[in-house]
């Protein structure tokens, strides 16, 4: 497993801010948020720090519910969820029943994302119940340049996508469209859709979105899941207006 030093350089974690402990601890939390649950032993693995100071972080980190331990596996904390949905204003509480009525309605996988720098953050999602399915945990953060959520806020974002390797063609036909969608850019044998979602002020402020496997969802996934996301943008949007 690549050390958290990799992961960075993968657009996998946060940047190094020069603070040891912080920057020690959030890379735990980054490990966690894309690896999801893990034991100790490969937490140390994953992250590339001692033994000593992960399992002395950990403990700290559990302490403070920032993780959480059941049956020799750390993963997120519930407190991260009170303050993701702080920091989204009520963003998420407003989209939840939106995600989970189209998980219903296209029988696949939904995820909301926002923009946090050069990275792509999940604040909410919610699972197929049953069968082949992408699941993405709360707080996984993700590059914006790969993936359909990343083109949408590339598209939308206030730089227009310049600093990234996708085309000004490619983000222009997104705008044009409405959607963005995606086959195997983000995780091999993954495919997905993604569209805007604009608040009151009619300001970007995420991205929702569908995914499942390529080999359910096939290499044009627009045709089945572009009118159904969109849909789900406009009822968040309402939501938010409300």
């Amino acid at each position: 497993m690549d050390s958290i030093e990799d992961r960075l350089m993968e657009g996998k974690s946060d940047a190094v801010s020069g603070v040891g402990v912080l920057d020690r601890a959030v890379s735990i939390l980054s490990f966690l948020a894309a690896d999801g649950p893990a034991s100790a032993a490969a937490v140390v693995e994953g992250t590339g720090l001692s033994r000593p100071t992960a399992y002395r972080l950990l403990s700290a980190l559990e302490m403070h519910h920032l993780v959480t331990r059941r049956d020799g596996h750390y993963s997120l904390g519930v407190r991260l969820l009170g303050w993701a949905e702080a920091a989204g204003t009520g963003l998420v509480e407003r989209a939840r029943p939106v995600l989970e009525k189209l998980r219903d309605v296209t029988g696949e996988s939904t995820q909301l994302y926002v923009r946090e720098g050069d990275h792509r953050v999940c604040v909410a999602s919610v699972e197929r119940a049953t069968g082949l399915r992408d699941s993405v945990p709360v707080g996984a953060v993700m590059p914006l340049s790969r993936g359909s959520a990343g083109k949408v806020l590339l598209a939308w974002g206030e730089d227009g996508g310049r600093p990234y390797r996708i085309e000004a063609e490619e983000l222009e036909a997104v705008r044009g469209r409405g959607w963005a969608g995606s086959v195997a850019e983000r995780e091999a044998g993954v495919a997905s859709v993604s569209a805007p979602v604009f608040g009151p002020d009619g300001g970007l402020r995420a991205a929702v979105s569908a995914s499942g496997p390529v080999s359910r969802l096939g290499e044009r996934p627009g045709e089945r899941l572009a009118d159904e996301v969109v849909a789900a943008a406009r009822e968040i949007e309402t939501a938010l207006s409300s």
